[in-house]
């Protein structure tokens, strides 16, 4: 019988499963489960197990996944950082050869010809399709995470004067940034400078409508707005009417809906960010691991809801512990196991929610699971294995 259950809420790439092994149970229609694997399934109105422990997203975006609710229940959320991110960047790429180069306005007239003179109305129609070259021109990127860092080093390899702009840039994105990138203090500088700006950011509410009708106003009339990071990023009302009126030249996004697909200045793709099979493959495997080391040992990695966390076994017992980031919880944590020796412990906060780890040498009673369960602020108690 199978130890872990995992209900998958999207076909999930198989090279990532076999990961798992025999001691998991992996399935669509799944009813009592510790564990979800999601990619673009909403599950902000599902009813979980009472059993769940975590939910995998094999992606980066999360706007899928009720976060607050999965906290106070005591529920880990991951995402897989970076592993379809070569695939956005690829398409970024693509975006900006095909706005630049009229190739899909190009596609559609040629598609369009009919009699048998084909190649002599190629020939004297093509002039209307001409276009610009990448080279020299000016790169805006906004937001340098694992993306936005692909994007930028790319296009400086292109020939492109790149501009970066990103208030909350990581050391290790940093560490990764071409020196040719030229970094921008704020958002509007950035913009006014571009001929493409390129969105990479997360979606929350403080990036809602990044870009709206007050810094559309800043960009150049010839400039390319392009996004595939989240749609709601951009106020699409702003961007039509920065269309209509000869504030923007074109806008590429990644996230068609019905006011923007019959507009003659946007080209608009069907999602294709991280449609790739070595994308998902990547996010597959990624998210299996993540998700396997967390039940197996209780160790954190890529969680949105809780900071890395990743101790070394060095008792016959481990506990984890999912609580509120508050004075005292650690204190009264090793009083309930006053009777036992603990080995190790970790702890590690992230804004309102920390996450505790504890060895210790022998078997946890029902009483002091229960004394510990009953600490304020507690959210989840959890006996990650006894050796």
């Amino acid at each position: 019988m199978a130890e872990h259950k995992i209900k998958l809420y999207n076909k999930i790439a198989k090279i990532g499963l076999e990961n798992l092994g025999s001691d998991y149970l992996c399935q669509d229609d799944l009813n009592d489960y510790q564990a979800i694997m999601v990619r673009s399934a909403d599950l902000k109105k599902e009813e979980f197990s009472p059993e769940l422990l975590a939910i995998a997203r094999a992606g980066a975006g999360v706007n899928n996944i009720p976060i607050s609710k999965c906290s106070e229940a005591g529920i880990v959320v991951f995402n897989t950082p970076g592993a379809n991110a070569n695939a956005v960047k690829e398409l970024v790429i693509a975006a900006m050869i095909i706005g630049s180069r009229n190739i899909s306005s190009a596609i559609k007239w040629v598609n369009d010809l009919a009699g048998d003179d084909i190649d002599k109305q190629v020939e004297s129609g093509k002039s209307q399709f001409v276009g610009q070259e990448l080279y020299g021109k000016k790169l805006g990127v906004v937001g340098l995470g694992s993306v936005g860092v692909l994007v930028a080093n790319a296009s400086v390899d292109l020939g492109m004067k790149v501009y970066g702009y990103d208030p909350f840039l990581s050391i290790q994105a940093a560490w990764k940034l071409s020196r040719n990138v030229n970094y921008c203090n704020n958002i509007d500088d950035l913009i006014s400078k571009s001929d493409f700006v390129t969105l990479h950011l997360p979606f929350n509410e403080s990036t809602k409508s990044f870009i709206n009708h007050d810094n559309l106003k800043q960009m150049k009339s010839s400039a390319i707005l392009l996004n595939l990071a989240r749609g709601a990023l951009v106020e699409d009302d702003a961007v039509l009417k920065a269309l209509d009126d000869g504030q923007l030249s074109l806008y590429i996004t990644d996230f068609a809906n019905a006011s923007l697909i019959k507009h003659q200045k946007v080209i608009a793709f069907p999602h294709l960010g991280a449609s790739t099979n070595e994308s998902e493959d990547n996010c597959a495997v990624m998210a299996s691991l993540q998700l396997k080391d967390f039940l197996e040992n209780g160790n954190i990695t890529n969680s949105v809801n809780l900071p890395n966390v990743n101790l070394e076994k060095s008792g016959a017992v481990r506990i984890a512990f999912f609580h509120r980031n508050i004075p005292n919880m650690i204190a009264q944590i090793t009083k309930a196991l006053a009777h036992l020796n603990i080995e190790n412990l970790t702890n590690k906060s992230q804004d309102d929610y920390a996450y505790t780890l504890v060895d210790v040498d022998d078997k946890l009673s029902a009483s002091t699971i229960a004394d510990l369960q009953a600490i304020e602020g507690m959210l989840r108690v959890r006996l990650v294995y006894e050796d």
